[in-house]
């Protein structure tokens, strides 16, 4: 095998938005990295659901319960 053509890999922390961190073998420059989610915090992994109203049916309620508030 061609030991030239392999990127060097080195030690970078990983840093969650969380809070937890880690480290890994990385061939990015950085030594410091800074992630959105993780294991610990992806709800994938921790098995709590979240659930985001943003669809249309959603928004047609809130503004339903605007107007009636408005009209009080």
């Amino acid at each position: 095998m061609k030991t030239w053509i392999h990127p060097q890999s080195r030690l970078v922390k990983f840093v969650c938005s969380c809070g937890a961190s880690h480290e890994a073998q990385s061939t990015v420059k950085e030594d410091l990295l800074r992630i959105e989610v993780c294991s610990k915090c992806h709800p994938h992994y921790t098995g709590e659901q979240k659930i985001l109203k943003t669809g249309a049916v959603d928004k047609f309620y809130a503004r339903q319960k605007k107007t009636e508030t408005l009209s009080k």
